[in-house]
C-alpha cells in the first residue's frame, strides 16, 4: 500500500463497535449477532455482509417512527466488517450494560439488534407541537452509535440542583428516567439558541446524562417558534 495513504487503512477491531476516525463507524458482524443500521449508511463491507430493508420484526415500531422521528432501518446480518457513517457527522459510540438511552431518531446510527427498542411519546412535550415530540429508547445491554453535528458535550445533569436546559434542535440523546419538561422563555420571539429564535427549552432533571450536538438538527422537531 502506498505509504502515505497506509495511515487511513482501518486497524483490527477490538469490539464489535469502534470509530475509524471521528466520522465513519466499524462493526464486526459475526452469525447470529445482527446489526439494525440507518438505511443508507452502509460506505463499505469486507467479508459476507446482506441487509435486510423494512425487517418484520421491526415494522410496527418503524411505522411509529415515521410519525415522530421518520428514520428508517435496515437489519444487517452476515459474517465480516461493516462500515457505516452519515454524511460526515460524528460517530459516538456507547456501550449499554444494562442500562437505556432515549435518542432523537434522526441520530440513530446503528444498534445491536438483540436490545430492545421503542419509539415513545416523550412526556410533558405534547403541548408544544400538535402530536408531540417523539423519540427512540434503546435498552438492554450492547453497543449504540449515535450521530452528532460535530463533537458532542455530555452533560451530567445530577451534578448540581439546577435543571439542565436544551434546544430541542440540538438534543442528541438522554437518560429516560431523566424528568422532562418544557420551558418558555420569558420573552416571546427572544433569541435563545443557534436558530431563528426559539421560544421553547427542554428542561432535564434528575440523575442521568444529556448528549448535546453543537449543530442544531434541521428537522426542527417541535416546529414552535415565539
Amino acid at each position: 500500500m502506498n505509504q502515505q495513504l497506509a495511515g487511513y487503512a482501518p486497524t483490527p477491531l477490538a469490539a464489535r463497535m469502534e470509530n475509524h476516525g471521528r466520522t465513519m463507524l466499524k462493526v464486526a458482524m459475526a452469525t447470529g449477532h445482527d446489526l439494525y443500521a440507518r438505511t443508507g449508511s452502509m460506505v463499505a463491507y469486507e467479508g459476507f455482509v446482506q441487509y435486510e430493508a423494512n425487517p418484520p420484526s421491526a415494522q410496527q415500531a418503524v411505522a411509529q417512527w415515521a410519525t415522530g422521528e421518520g428514520a428508517p432501518i435496515m437489519r444487517c446480518h452476515g459474517d465480516g466488517v461493516l462500515y457505516l457513517a452519515d454524511y460526515g457527522a460524528d460517530v459516538v459510540v456507547i456501550y449499554l450494560n444494562n442500562d437505556s438511552l432515549s435518542v432523537n431518531g434522526s441520530n440513530v446510527l446503528a444498534f445491536d439488534a438483540h436490545l430492545e427498542w421503542s419509539v415513545q411519546k416523550v412526556k410533558g412535550m405534547a403541548k408544544l407541537a400538535g402530536t408531540g415530540l417523539w423519540n427512540v429508547e434503546i435498552a438492554g445491554t450492547g453497543w449504540v452509535a449515535l450521530t452528532s453535528r460535530g463533537t458532542p458535550i455530555v452533560v451530567d445533569c445530577g451534578r448540581g440542583q439546577d435543571e439542565t436546559y436544551v434546544d430541542p434542535d440540538a438534543l442528541v440523546a438522554w437518560s429516560p428516567h431523566l424528568k422532562v419538561k418544557a420551558k418558555r422563555s420569558m420573552k416571546a420571539g427572544a433569541l435563545i439558541g443557534r436558530g431563528t429564535g426559539e421560544a421553547y427549552q427542554m428542561a432535564f432533571s434528575g440523575e442521568g446524562i444529556v448528549v448535546v450536538q453543537p449543530s442544531e438538527d434541521n428537522t426542527d422537531r417541535l416546529r414552535i417558534r415565539g
